[in-house]
């Protein structure tokens, strides 16, 4: 084979292998180290913060807690009998974790129809859009993670009745995105990126 074509087919295969966004970053509980390794999310949510308001932690924290960083993140398989499977527990897909119809709302609302879940620029997009209207509807703090969190989980309707107050689980991964969010912001700016 000459040396051209085995070139050619190396760069292929890396090409169909991606570019390594499927893996989270090495180190999730260090925002710094985050943005380091990977210097597009920053850019991404900067650029999310700056046109929707949502903070730079508030989008990590819940990124975190939606996909670990993971663009191709899914709900897990519901199964029968324990065995057969019958679909995923949600339409969730991406970084963001978006349903299906929430995403289509956000594409018509944005007009970003070539918009996608599995990219970063699109995630947090997404993530301030949600939030914005979060805040214009609950009058929530754009600061505040545990509450968007919950209105993230819950979904708007489901933020204004209340129902994560029957769910002890949700109030409890709730304050830890809170949490997280505290953290990431000293972080980044002890580190200086924000």
């Amino acid at each position: 084979m000459s040396r051209n074509l085995c070139l050619a087919i190396v760069l292929m295969t890396l090409a169909a292998c991606g570019s390594g966004t499927n893996t989270p970053p090495s180190r999730l509980d260090d925002a710094c180290s985050i943005v380091n390794e990977r210097p597009a999310y920053l850019r991404a949510m900067k650029r999310a913060e700056k046109k929707w308001g949502t903070p730079v932690a508030v989008q990590m924290a819940t990124l975190y807690q939606e996909s670990k960083f993971m663009s191709d993140a899914r709900t897990p398989y519901r199964y029968s009998l324990g065995v057969i499977p019958m679909g995923r527990q949600s339409s969730a897909f991406g970084y963001a974790q978006a349903l299906d119809g929430t995403w289509d709302d956000y594409r018509d609302d944005t007009r970003n129809y070539a918009g996608r879940r599995n990219k970063i620029d699109d995630a947090t997009d997404f993530m301030g859009w949600y939030m914005d209207e979060t805040f214009r509807r609950h009058g929530i703090p754009k600061t505040d993670a545990r509450r968007h969190y919950l209105a993230y989980h819950e979904g708007h309707t489901g933020y204004g009745r209340g129902s994560y107050n029957q769910k002890q689980w949700l109030m409890r991964v709730a304050n830890e995105v809170g949490s997280r969010a505290v953290m990431y912001d000293f972080q980044l700016k002890s580190c200086g990126k924000i």
